[in-house]
């Protein structure tokens, strides 16, 4: 897995601008210590769709009102639901660097971000080419909390996907998932093709896409 260092320093705050001698060493060490321990796992399950109404969305397992995410599943006949995680190991290394070092935990934080992203990009990227082979197409992954897609919808991909006993991802009575450095998204499977990349959309500079995360 090749994790994007600009992403780490655009998480860090440096945009577009290169990050100074020591900034950049604290990265890699940072990487070097994530792959080690992280132990990255996903989890996908393929389920009809059908559009109830303009803005209500039946997933088969649970049905949810979305007007962005209604763009973004234009044309799907299917959608994936599917949750990530690099494992309880990234989340220790943090909480480990918050008592001794913080400025490495908080370039751990960064670094972790961009590794999970990066493995969800990967896994999307295996999903893309698997179901291209049958005609049909992915959108990009849509999480809940992204614009209107309501964030009590990770309970139901949760339960769905059976991720605790799975791959370990758990919710917490305030939706947040532990380990922390844990993904859930829908993405849809149309017959239809769009070019679009599957990773996240703030990679890309497409503003007026219709598929666009909100």
């Amino acid at each position: 897995m090749e994790i994007n260092r600009r992403e780490i320093r655009r998480y860090l705050g440096y945009g577009r601008q290169e990050a100074d001698e020591k900034v950049s060493k604290l990265i890699e060490e940072c990487v070097e210590e994530l792959e080690a321990a992280a132990s990255p796992k996903s989890i996908y399950r393929v389920y009809p769709f059908l559009f109830m109404s303009e803005e209500e969305l039946d997933f088969t397992v649970f049905r949810t009102k979305s007007r962005s995410l209604s763009r973004n599943l234009k044309d799907c006949e299917q959608v994936i639901l599917f949750a990530a995680t690099l494992g309880a190991e990234a989340d220790s290394l943090i909480r480990k660097y918050t008592k001794l070092q913080m400025s490495k935990a908080v370039t751990m934080q960064a670094a972790a971000t961009a590794m999970i992203e990066s493995y969800c990009d990967e896994v999307n990227t295996e999903l893309k080419e698997s179901f291209e082979k049958k005609g049909l197409f992915l959108r990009p992954r849509f999480s809940p909390g992204y614009g209107d897609f309501p964030l009590e919808c990770q309970r139901d991909i949760i339960a769905v996907l059976e991720t605790a006993k799975r791959i370990g991802i758990m919710l917490t009575d305030s939706l947040l998932m532990t380990p922390s450095k844990s993904v859930t998204a829908v993405m849809g499977v149309s017959p239809k093709p769009h070019r679009c990349e599957v990773r996240g959309c703030e990679l890309c500079s497409k503003t007026d896409c219709a598929y666009r995360r909100g």
